[in-house]
């Protein structure tokens, strides 16, 4: 299997994989961790403003806390990238593999985390959430973002709409790269739903499918010395 159009890390695969993940995460969140959405900061911010508007500070904290967490995925993404790239070998592991680890391990321990967790549990994948839309940023070199689907909606839809107006074979492509890359959310979100209604908490483990697979298809496309793509 060869690499295709550049890096591994923005392939279409891959980007598939990690949405059909993030489908799952949302589904779990809202079905099984107390009715909410932990890939996406927006709401939880509103809340907090909302709350803190009526003087509720606890509840304003609660809020906030997801948002903490989320800054620190990105964080902590963002410091492995940099000290992967100054100890950087030919050992044939790449910076974002390490990445996916850990957030298998983070998903793995959540998995077994009782209801009364609820909150540590949506904090901890608001973490992992943001370690995955850090790390894996684009698909065939266009901006997506694989934990939630409003900016793939609109840059998608622009890009259909670029191809109506011009004809552009370029716009065609990406629109159905991004249309698809909604469309395995959408999957992932299915498929959560029903394994959540089946397993509980433990279904959250089926995610650490997808997740072997993308550590698995970026040893197949290294380019560089430095553990393939940047």
């Amino acid at each position: 299997m060869k690499q295709m159009d550049g890096q591994m890390s923005e392939s279409l695969l891959l980007g598939a994989l990690l949405a059909l993940a993030g489908g799952f995460f949302d589904a779990y969140t809202f079905l099984c961790r107390g009715g909410v959405f932990a890939n996406a900061q927006t709401g939880n911010i509103v809340l907090f403003g909302l709350r803190l508007a009526e003087r509720e500070w606890m509840a304003a904290l609660s809020y906030l806390l997801p948002v903490a967490a989320f800054v620190l995925g990105v964080v902590a993404a963002e410091y492995i990238r940099r000290k992967s790239r100054a100890g950087a070998g030919s050992d044939g592991w790449h910076w974002r593999q390490s990445v996916v680890l850990m957030e298998a391990v983070v998903l793995a321990a959540v998995a077994f985390w009782p209801q009364r967790w609820n909150a540590a549990a949506n904090i901890a994948i608001s973490f992992v959430c943001a370690l995955q839309v850090e790390a894996f940023r684009k698909v065939r070199g266009s901006a997506f973002a694989s934990t939630m689907c409003t900016g793939n909606l609109r840059s998608g839809t622009e890009q259909l709409v670029i191809w109506r107006q011009t004809g552009s074979r370029t716009a065609a492509r990406r629109a159905r790269h991004y249309y698809g890359i909604i469309l395995f959310f959408a999957l992932g979100a299915a498929a959560g739903g029903i394994s959540t209604v089946w397993l509980s908490e433990r279904a959250l483990l089926l995610t650490l499918l997808p997740l072997a697979a993308v550590v698995f298809i970026m040893f197949i496309g290294k380019d560089d010395g430095h553990g393939g793509c940047t």
